[in-house]
């Protein structure tokens, strides 16, 4: 399965890495739809679950923790156990109606006495392999809200129980390993394993924010690896021929998706040298219009220009962009390659970045380029 299979967010806040499908006929309502809590949230409430077990020799039912907005979750716990000198508890994840694949994952926390409070990475999470990440290579993949969470009920406990506020805190997720190969970690440089996340705490149904945060990270590590030339395509098979276009490393693809202001925005503060924009006919015709959020239910082509814009009253009534190329042929990719090209550079802002595009059909055909 594709990273790239699909994006359809309606806002929010979630965590980085999550597999996002595409968009579903039967999908709720916006309004109706459930909340979730992260992987940093179910490993926060281990943690605390774990520690009582630790220091009172029983463990709770269920185990409720404050969140970073004020949220106040309780979790069921999925399992415990206890050794000499360790407990431990798993949380099944509960990502709401998103669809996150780490919903249903168990979330492990072992904890040991330690001097201090120190994160360690156990089967199913990653580690950091690569800089710019907010985490220092080396490091367990998680990341430093959790890590604070984590850090916060371990002080609570210890208080609560009359012990020394210190931890060593391990996190596992059985299978995350597997699971880690649908999200964006492999080109993030997180191996081994999945980022244990959020920001909130909280994960809103379908959010944007978490693929535009990837898309920052993706910048950041690229930025930090020295890598001049990046790309940021729309689809899978665009990815494909841009990459070999190029010949571009994998940590070099931003998984732009229908999110070019996002990816736009980013790099006219944080720079490279070099960004590639790929797409389908469609949603480069988007944005050779100007609109930078390509997604069908945010904005559409506008055939009527393309009637004046070619002279051709055909055009008009177009149902789809590939009708029109249909009907005007190369000189309508050539100009979807060129405005796109321009609206970049109109919200890069005269940032030191050069671009080009590339522009495709269904089957991977490059039609034009600029």
């Amino acid at each position: 399965m594709n990273r790239r299979d699909a994006a359809f967010c309606v806002g929010g806040t979630c965590a980085l890495g999550i597999l996002r499908p595409m968009e579903s006929a039967n999908r709720k309502p916006p309004g109706d739809l459930r909340k979730g809590w992260t992987t940093g949230a179910c490993a926060t409430a281990a943690v605390k679950a774990a520690l009582t077990g630790l220091w009172s020799g029983r463990f709770p039912a269920s185990v409720q923790i404050t969140l970073p907005r004020g949220e106040t979750p309780i979790f069921p716990l999925a399992h415990h156990a206890q050794g000499d000198g360790w407990a431990e508890v798993g949380i099944t994840k509960d990502a709401g109606d998103d669809p996150d694949v780490t919903h249903g994952a168990l979330i492990v926390a072992r904890v040991e006495p330690g001097q201090g409070v120190s994160f360690h990475a156990g089967a199913g999470v990653g580690r950091v392999t690569k800089p710019g990440l907010p985490i220092d290579v080396g490091q367990a993949a998680i990341n430093p809200v959790p890590r604070q969470m984590m850090a916060d009920v371990v002080a609570q406990v210890a208080a609560q129980f009359d012990q020394p506020p210190g931890a060593k805190i391990t996190i596992s997720v059985p299978g995350g390993a597997a699971l880690a190969q649908k999200t964006w970690n492999p080109r993030l440089g997180i191996e081994g394993g999945l980022s244990i996340l959020g920001t909130t705490g909280v994960v809103r149904p379908f959010s944007c924010a978490a693929w535009i945060a990837s898309i920052h990270r993706g910048i950041d590590v690229a930025r930090a690896g020295g890598l001049r030339h990046v790309a940021g395509c729309t689809g899978a098979t665009s990815e494909r021929v841009v990459q070999q276009m190029f010949d571009l490393p994998d940590h070099a693809m931003l998984d732009m998706g229908d999110f070019a202001g996002g990816l736009l925005k980013y790099l006219a503060k944080h720079p490279v040298d070099r960004i590639t924009i790929g797409g389908g006919i469609g949603k480069m015709t988007k944005l050779a219009q100007g609109a930078i959020d390509l997604h069908s239910s945010r904005s559409q082509v506008d055939f009527a220009d393309l009637s004046h814009r070619f002279d051709n009253p055909t055009l008009n009534a177009a149902n789809t962009a590939l009708q029109a190329y249909d009907i005007a042929g190369k000189p309508l990719a050539d100009w979807a390659a060129l405005g796109a090209r321009d609206t970049a550079l109109t919200v890069l802002k005269g940032a030191a970045v050069q671009v080009d595009t590339v522009v495709i059909d269904r089957h991977g055909t490059v039609l034009a380029t600029a």
